[in-house]
């Protein structure tokens, strides 16, 4: 019996999880709460068990076989609540003698790696649900398909763009639930969600709820560099000198600790990483080996950019006068749906997405490389004038790939230069692409 939901928009994960429930005895989906993953595991399953209710949980912690019985594929959702279910439907696949499309679990964080017994190597597979991309919710046309321009296809023509709109998308995020919603009510989802996440970051890790707040405002305001740990650490700095000075402020100062360490820093990004609200994105070189691929400091970004504009307190109408935090949070909007698209195209569970940067100076926003080896350069601009600049850099970039004969790196697949107020999807002289966020796909 089919348990999928009236109203369910696709999800560009759908085709993925159906092609691995057909090799795999259970999938797992991943990601941060709200993004979906119920919802698009329902559209697969046929039978279901929640643990959303603490009644149910204490029941399945005696005996987690007594949910696993129903017909498959059977969801299992949120099971990091029990997490003996995770072994337990290794188990019983294994007993099926592998049988495909038994279970589908679905996670909105990571559970202690004590608690776990088996890896689930060959029976699980895993796959990471984002918020929903421009094209998932409908903003975008899809005209720009990435896995088109790879194979060197690529559509000229007029396209929408409207800069509120994108503001306005920005601000809202990809949540679905704040899909049909009034701008007013849909833009203070994201505020809604860090309350939750802050108390939620305090009961299940351990931590600081305005030590989190602090932090998450410091990654909010580093949104776009590779900060370091120090970065983050004086950020969360408290003294009485910036809130500690009242009633109130002393005694958050009496919770975090003067001058956090850089190892405090990192166990906090730990939790939000395990709560799949922050992910890094590496840096890149041509070759596969190069040591700029691991020792390139990560650049931290938000599971949606709507956490960040939320952190930093801008409005829609505010973003269109803060041209430069305008810009930034754009960018985030666009790694957020090429990470969508480009792990969809590189048929993985993470995103192939990483950014460059050398000891010249030159950076580029985004550099996708799939596992045959083929790769493409992408720069982000909000406004069309910035195109020229954008193309010099992918350029420069080409060049220095190709500039040693006896590497053998390939050309790039494409380049291209994504905007936010173009109104054209065209082709620059140097054969650079050029075309609107609204205009791309997977």
């Amino acid at each position: 019996m089919s348990l999928k939901p009236d109203g369910y928009l696709p999800r560009i994960i759908d085709r993925r999880l159906q092609a691995l429930l057909k090799v795999f005895g259970g999938v797992e989906i991943v990601g941060c709460r709200w993004s979906g993953k119920t919802w698009t595991a329902l559209a697969q399953a046929n039978s279901l068990v929640s643990l959303d209710e603490q009644r149910i949980r204490d029941i399945v912690a005696l005996d987690p076989s007594l949910v696993l019985d129903g017909e498959y594929p059977r969801l299992i959702d949120e099971w990091q609540e029990v997490p003996r279910l995770w072994d337990a439907a290794r188990r019983e696949i294994d007993k099926a003698g592998n049988r495909h499309g038994m279970f589908i679990l679905t996670g909105s964080s990571t559970p202690k790696k004590n608690s776990v017994v088996h890896s689930g190597v060959g029976r699980i597979a895993r796959i990471r649900q984002r918020t929903m991309s421009l094209f998932e919710s409908g903003e975008s046309n899809g005209q720009v398909s990435l896995s088109g321009l790879f194979a060197g296809q690529f559509q000229k023509g007029q396209v929408q763009a409207d800069l509120k709109r994108i503001a306005s998308l920005i601000c809202r995020g990809g949540w679905p639930g704040a899909l049909n919603a009034a701008e007013a009510e849909a833009i203070s989802v994201p505020a809604y969600y860090l309350d939750t996440l802050f108390s939620s970051t305090a009961s299940l890790y351990g931590k600081d709820e305005y030590a989190a707040q602090r932090l998450l405002k410091s990654l909010a305001r580093n949104i776009g560099q590779a900060a370091t740990l120090q970065t983050l650490a004086d950020d969360t700095y408290v003294d009485g000198a910036d809130g500690a000075g009242d009633a109130d402020g002393a005694a958050r100062a009496a919770r975090v600790p003067a001058g956090p360490s850089a190892q405090t820093i990192d166990s906090y990004l730990g939790a939000f990483k395990d709560q799949f609200i922050i992910e890094e994105m590496g840096g890149w070189d041509a070759p596969v080996k190069a040591r700029s691929r691991v020792r390139t400091k990560p650049k931290r970004a938000f599971a949606d950019p709507s956490l960040a504009a939320a952190l930093l307190g801008v409005t829609p109408d505010r973003l269109i006068g803060e041209t430069q935090v305008f810009g930034t949070l754009f960018e985030e909007l666009c790694l957020r749906d090429l990470r969508i698209y480009a792990a969809a195209v590189g048929d993985l569970w993470t995103s192939p997405l990483m950014y460059y940067r050398d000891s010249d100076g030159l950076e580029v926003d985004a550099v996708i490389e799939l596992r045959d080896g083929r790769w493409a350069a992408i720069e982000i601009k909000l406004n069309e004038d910035k195109v020229p600049d954008a193309v010099n850099s992918l350029l420069r970039l080409r060049s220095k790939v190709l500039s040693n004969p006896y590497a053998h790196n390939r050309e790039p697949s494409f380049m291209a230069v994504i905007v936010g107020n173009g109104e054209f999807c065209r082709v620059t002289p140097e054969g650079v692409y050029v075309f609107p966020i609204t205009a791309l796909k997977d």
